[in-house]
């Protein structure tokens, strides 16, 4: 059993948060399941004896999974940003994410197959877009600005101009 967080994130599934919960502790380092927590009575999406909450830890944030049944949808507002080191790194995540289910987006975003949110941000696109050199950060983000899966060569590239 996981100990209590005093903070954590709660992140609402429809039914599958130990699904989830397990896909991301296979996936990213520093993650695992830990307590799950099954309905002590009936509630109105499920029966007493249903998986009601998962605690997990996502790359070292503490989470919690909880059933709450349909009706409500993840935003592009919450997203976990994921930074990466390398093209592998981030080709890994991303085609993690992807081939589980989930949809590509624009600009290194993606959405898993439970429609939460997910930025796979290559540290060489943060330092490019930050570079002092305005002309060169331009050509960076504008070179991202086109791109679904961020491509670092091609990131390094448009900042060298």
């Amino acid at each position: 059993m996981m100990q209590s967080a005093k903070n954590r994130i709660c992140l609402w599934y429809d039914h599958d948060a130990e699904e989830a919960a397990r896909f991301y502790a296979s996936t990213f380092p520093d993650s695992s399941v830990g307590a799950l927590c099954r309905a002590p009575a009936d509630y109105p999406s499920g029966k007493r004896g249903d998986l009601l909450t998962v605690e997990f830890t996502l790359m070292g944030i503490p989470c919690l999974g909880l059933n709450g049944g349909p009706g409500v949808k993840h935003s592009w507002a919450f997203s976990f940003q994921i930074a990466t080191e390398t093209q592998a790194e981030t080709d890994r995540y991303w085609h993690a994410i992807i081939d589980n289910g989930g949809q590509a987006s624009e600009c290194g975003w993606c959405q898993d197959k439970w429609g939460l949110s997910w930025q796979i941000t290559p540290l060489a696109l943060t330092q490019a877009i930050a570079d002092p050199d305005l002309a060169a950060a331009r050509r960076a983000f504008e070179a991202m600005m086109q791109m679904s899966k961020i491509d670092i060569a091609t990131i390094e590239a448009a900042r060298r101009g």
